[in-house]
């Protein structure tokens, strides 16, 4: 049986229940027009497909929240099809389908702790830390001068992501990258 709360009470990263459907609230936005009545303005991504929309309440309304959990796990090892964590707490494998986390892969290294979402009991997707420290694999060596242009590369992570990197960093360098936009940070530790 699901609970539901006033609108009024409405917060960023709950999961709300929407036609059937589970979204995670992103934003939000209390509108008293001159006019008619007061509504509230949700921005929400559904976790099943990961599309982000927006939703208008009336003021007065109740919304449903999901029957969702989240579990902290360490990400382990994937076949291809399923990527597999464990459970920080009862040490349970979790598999995870693919297609579910495909945005997450990315960033995703063995033994990383991430907190992996169910829906009705059903595993639906990963949250990943908002910032992860991976080793660059392959890059163009800077040229004399380039340093100064301030400009950036194409850099490969050890997980096979693409970012874009400052001209010093190098082959073996540890960066510092933001999960939820790909951006670089900075250099951790520079290669020997």
């Amino acid at each position: 049986m699901a609970t539901d709360i006033d609108i009024n009470r409405i917060q960023k990263d709950i999961f709300i229940e929407h036609k059937g459907e589970p979204y995670r609230v992103l934003d939000y936005e209390h509108v008293k027009p001159g006019k008619g009545q007061a509504f509230v303005r949700v921005k929400a991504k559904n976790m099943l497909t990961g599309n982000v929309t927006e939703i208008t309440y009336k003021s007065s309304d109740r919304i449903p929240l999901a029957d969702f959990e989240q579990v902290y796990s360490t990400y382990s090892y994937n076949d291809g099809e399923n990527y597999y964590f464990m459970n920080t707490q009862t040490y349970d494998m979790v598999a995870v389908p693919k297609e579910k986390i495909e945005d997450e892969i990315k960033f995703l290294k063995e033994g990383l702790e991430v907190i992996v979402f169910f829906y009705k009991n059903q595993p639906i997707g990963i949250e990943l830390p908002k910032h992860v420290e991976l080793e660059v694999v392959e890059t163009e060596p800077a040229f004399k001068g380039d340093t100064q242009a301030g400009g950036t590369k194409p850099a490969k992570l050890e997980t096979g992501a693409v970012i874009q990197v400052p001209f010093f960093v190098k082959e073996g360098d540890i960066v510092k990258v933001d999960t939820r936009t790909g951006a670089y940070i900075e250099r951790v530790k520079e290669s020997k």
